[in-house]
């Protein structure tokens, strides 16, 4: 993959947004992670030398900071995120998922100002991702108590709040038919 730099040979700001690294959080085994592959893109080098980095200093890696991908959870995520099958310019190796810590200990391993400068732009987005969930919590209790608080006044009330928890439900991605011939 192609690395966006500006003229001095650093990454350019697009790749550094909140949002750009925002849409490669995935949550996989219930952690919020990024893969090897987009976290060497922020931080300026090749998968393969984060992967280097990370196997030379895996002490530093607990469980909690980092893990493999199955191949089924791989498979699943490629379907995903439309990314292409490996012997066809894709991915040989299944990917390493990088936790939070994980993504700032892959930062100090590869010590160049770079990936710490990228680093911190990581962390700021997995800590907006956790205060967006904290808000949508707060929000879910207050309406719970309103609806207690009201639920006897007025039947309309039930109608408003059914309403708007339907607004907050999380959209359900539209189920895609599965291309080939299925058997039965």
């Amino acid at each position: 993959m192609e690395q966006k730099k500006g003229k001095s040979g650093e990454l350019s700001p697009s790749l550094l947004s909140p949002g750009f690294i925002e849409r490669r959080i995935y949550l996989i085994r219930g952690h919020k992670v990024v893969l090897d592959s987009d976290l060497a893109l922020l931080y300026g080098v090749t998968t393969t030398r984060l992967n280097e980095q990370v196997k030379r200093n895996l002490d530093r890696f607990p469980q909690d900071f980092m893990f493999q991908l199955t191949k089924e959870e791989w498979g699943s995520l490629m379907s995903q995120i439309a990314i292409s099958k490996g012997g066809r310019g894709g991915r040989r190796k299944v990917p390493y998922a990088f936790t939070e810590h994980g993504a700032v200990m892959a930062a100090n391993v590869l010590n160049s100002p770079v990936a710490v400068r990228a680093s911190i732009t990581v962390v700021r987005a997995f800590v907006r991702l956790r205060q967006l969930l904290v808000s949508h919590e707060d929000l879910a209790r207050k309406l719970d108590a309103l609806e207690k608080k009201f639920e006897e006044h007025d039947a309309q009330f039930k109608v408003v709040f059914t309403a708007i928890r339907q607004l907050m439900a999380p959209e359900k991605p539209p189920k895609q038919r599965q291309i080939g011939f299925q058997a039965d």
